[in-house]
This record gives structure tokens, sequence and C-alpha cells, in this order.
């Protein structure tokens, strides 16, 4: 199978696109949907969360495994280590080779019922990200991606430290990194090149998530860390009861964002779509890097 890492090489710009696991039989339909939907515009790979603390991964595991027995896509898959002994991580690895998935996004994971709750290991597990990502590279030859955060960590107490943990990752064995959401580009971009400064030349991906809606920019804002920029506040205030103009807006600076992204260098942009195909289209579309929606 190929890996992200080829996937991201040559000059034009790529993207990549993130599914959240369905909960149920219609949530099913609505992710097979966008699949089929963004198949087509051929993204550099695809991937499937875990669900908060783990909660969905049995249904993430299935539908890794769909995606790379019946689509075209390039699935990587996700793998935390939440509630997981080490035993078990091997077993799930395992099949996800048995199945030619060779792509992996290794994550420490969030405590399950309160992301910001004490974090406790399985007993028989492991602490931190660079741990799996090591067990990962053990267990054979696969392409392994790992979290980043523009903001920072909520754990980690500044920046400095945040970058000693981001670094601890890469160095482990993995091969790029794809970053939390975050509201204008400068906080990534400073991120990317401080990465670059210490040596590593690891890929920076930046996650992307159009603000379409109030209760969405609410959710944005809760899992980025960070509060809005006042500038980005004063553009969409003027639709707070008007949802298609606050909706036309939100594409316009996810537009905007991935633009200069691309002017600085990204290799690729990575969009959580919430298993909708749309604002996704709409946004490369914009780009010029598939057919306009």
């Amino acid at each position: 199978m190929t890996s992200v890492v080829e996937r991201l090489q040559g000059q034009s710009p790529k993207f990549s696109v993130e599914f959240l696991p369905p909960r149920d039989a219609e949530d099913e339909k609505i992710l097979w949907k966008a699949v089929r939907e963004l198949e087509g515009l051929d993204p550099a790979f695809v991937s499937i969360t875990y669900g908060a603390g783990g909660s969905r991964r049995d249904r993430t595991i299935r539908a890794t495994g769909r995606i790379a027995q019946e689509t075209t896509l390039l699935p990587v898959a996700h793998l935390t280590a939440v509630d997981h002994s080490v035993a078990e991580l091997r077993n799930v690895i395992g099949w996800y080779a048995a199945i030619g998935v060779r792509n992996v996004l290794a994550l420490r994971g969030d405590p399950p019922g309160d992301p910001m709750g004490e974090w406790v290991a399985h007993p028989e597990g492991l602490n931190y990200a660079d741990e799996l990502v090591s067990l990962v590279r053990e267990l054979g030859d696969f392409c392994v991606g790992v979290a980043a955060f523009p903001y920072g960590h909520p754990r980690s107490n500044d920046l400095d430290t945040d970058l000693k943990f981001l670094l601890r990752k890469l160095n482990a064995g993995a091969d790029y990194a794809v970053a939390q959401l975050f509201h204008e580009p400068e906080p990534f971009l400073r991120m990317r090149d401080r990465v670059a400064a210490a040596g590593c030349s690891a890929a920076m991906l930046p996650g992307i998530m159009p603000m379409l809606s109030a209760r969405g920019l609410s959710k944005i804002v809760e899992l980025s860390g960070a509060d809005l920029p006042v500038e980005i506040s004063r553009r969409l205030e003027p639709y707070a009861d008007d949802a298609a103009g606050f909706r036309a807006t939100g594409i316009d600076i996810a537009t905007e964002m991935c633009q200069k992204l691309l002017d600085e260098g990204v290799p690729a942009l990575h969009f959580y779509t919430m298993n909708r195909a749309k604002a996704t289209r709409e946004v490369l579309g914009r780009l010029g890097l598939v057919a306009r929606a």
C-alpha cells in the first residue's frame, strides 16, 4: 500500500480528509455518501477518528477496513492508547496490517468521558504518544502520523514544552503531523517553522474546518483551545441571525486561510469534514484544487 509520505510528494498542492466513526446505521449511510463524493476528488488520504475517548473504536476499525477494501482511497488508521493494553494494541495493528492498511495516526487520546480529566493509563498499556509511535514502528513497515497543536496542547504549560513533546513523537519515528484546529495561519506557521528549526523535516499538515454555523463555531473554538480572533468575530457578527450569510462568510474565511497556507508552502490541507462533503468541495473549488462545486 502507498504511504502518506509518498502521496504528499510532488509540486501540486494536496488535500486530505477526516471522518467521524458512525454511531448507528443512519450515520453510516451519511458517512459513506461523503466518502463516495470525496473519492472522485482524489484526496491524498482519508482517516476516521476513534471517537471521543475511543468510544467508537470498533466502528472506526471496521470503517477503515471497508475503505481499504471497497474504495480507491488511501486509509489512515487512527489508533489511541486509551483503555488499550499493549497486547490489544498489537492485535489492532496486526489486523490493520493483515488487510493492507500501512498508514497509522498514533495518538495518546483523551480520557473517556472528560477530555480534560486526569489521564490514567491502562495498567498494561502506554502513557505517551511517542511510545505508541515506537510500538507501531516495531511491528512493521508503517507510515506513522501524529497530532500537533498550534496553540499548544491543553496539558502543556507553554509552547516550548509543547514543542518538546511534539519533537519526541516525531523523533520516535513519525513521518508527519496533522494539526488540531486553528483560526488563522500564523500559529500553525510558527509551529511548523519551530519544528524545522529544531532540525526535523517531517511534513506538517494544517487542520481545517470551515465555520458554517454559530453552533459549529463554538465547537471549533472549543477544539482549538483558543479564543476567536477579534477580526474574525467582527466579520461573522453581522450574520448572527442569518444562517446563509454566516455560512458564506465562513467559507470565505476558510478559503482565505487555506490560500495563505498554500502560499507558505504547506504540502497539503487536512479537512475535518464532520462526515459532510459540501463545504470541503466548495473550499477546494475556490482554491482551484478541484472543479468548482
